[in-house]
């Protein structure tokens, strides 16, 4: 079939529009004859405005405006997606978002004097001036998760108020999740060795890190931490109940303690039962002492040295009560140095 044939065919039945028509059963204008073009001309471009006299010409010229058309919506939709992962901040009922599932806060952590004190300064300024992040749950419309901050939503929520929150648009897996509240945890340097090490237990159970090392490459902590705060963490509950809460254990204590307990576990854990049946909660140290056998613990009835790079400023001692005793050498505080050392001792021991 030849190509005017097929044009032929493909145009049957084409209803051209009525400017079209009338132009087309109009006698043609005169046109000034164009010579041909010779060698190395080229012929002039056709007059602009001028729709195409076929019909095939003129489908041509509607697909390249849908075409048109379709590139430019394209262009918006990608422009829509990218605006949609820019996260949005804006305030919500703290009614409408929950703690994540690895939320790491133990509930004595909402007891304490600073979480007091960050509550009345949410307070005092009308609302949490930092924002938490939050991501959308599935198939939960209006509901939210807790990225990290849960301290600041709790606040808000036993306040009544609304959370200031920056909403995570763009999807998040449990695993970023994970890291990112690590890393705003260590930055605000808040979490406890229990807490912190209660968090990466329950990751390495759950197999979201292979090992130890893999968790402190991904999250670029040292793998000393590590061992220091999962050391807290992987303490039996019945050495941890001896405390008068697990937020104020630290890595040196369940240090003593593992080694106390590989070296004897069941005198370890029979005394750890007679320090639970006491009615008074000995201080961190004193606990220590309690569960260690006499033998240990008599070494530790001497005085222990304090220095000050190599010279010795006094010594320290502390009896089976707990009571810590401090003898500083003569000359070693002076009375112009003596509330600068007291301030500093009132702030650790904070």
């Amino acid at each position: 079939m030849s190509t005017r044939s097929k044009l032929l065919q493909m145009t049957e039945g084409l209803e051209l529009p009525p400017a079209v028509q009338s132009r087309s059963t109009a006698r043609p204008a005169a046109t000034p004859s164009v010579p041909p073009a010779g060698p190395g001309q080229t012929l002039p471009p056709a007059a602009p405005g001028l729709m195409p006299r076929t019909g095939p010409g003129q489908m041509l010229e509607v697909r390249t405006k849908i075409l048109g058309l379709e590139g430019e919506l394209a262009s918006a939709n990608d422009r829509l997606r990218e605006l949609e992962k820019i996260p949005q901040t804006r305030k919500l009922d703290p009614n409408d978002v929950v703690p994540t599932g690895w939320a790491n806060r133990h509930p004595d952590a909402f007891k304490r004097a600073d979480f007091e004190r960050l509550k009345s300064d949410i307070a005092l300024s009308g609302g949490n001036v930092q924002a938490i992040s939050v991501r959308p749950l599935v198939g939960q419309p209006g509901k939210f998760e807790i990225v990290f901050g849960h301290r600041r939503h709790r606040a808000c929520l036993e306040l009544g108020i609304p959370v200031l929150a920056t909403i995570e648009t763009a999807p998040i897996t449990d695993l970023e999740l994970f890291a990112a509240m690590d890393r705003e945890n260590r930055e605000r340097a808040d979490l406890s060795p229990f807490e912190q090490g209660t968090m990466y237990r329950r990751a390495l159970d759950a197999g979201m890190y292979q090992s130890n090392r893999r968790l402190a490459e991904a999250l670029g902590v040292s793998h000393t931490w590590v061992a220091n705060v999962l050391a807290v963490a992987d303490l039996p509950p019945s050495i941890l109940e001896c405390f008068r809460t697990p937020l104020e254990i630290q890595h040196r204590h369940a240090k003593i303690i593992a080694a106390e307990l590989d070296r004897d576990r069941k005198g370890v854990l029979r005394r750890a039962d007679k320090l639970r049946q006491q009615a008074v909660r000995l201080t961190p140290g004193a606990v220590v002492q309690a569960l260690q056998a006499a033998d240990a613990v008599s070494a530790k009835d001497e005085p222990q040295p304090i220095t000050v790079g190599a010279k010795r400023v006094g010594s320290w001692t502390r009896d089976r009560a707990g009571r810590l005793t401090i003898q500083l050498e003569a000359g070693a505080a002076p009375d112009d140095r003596m509330e600068v050392i007291l301030s500093a001792l009132a702030k650790v021991l904070e």
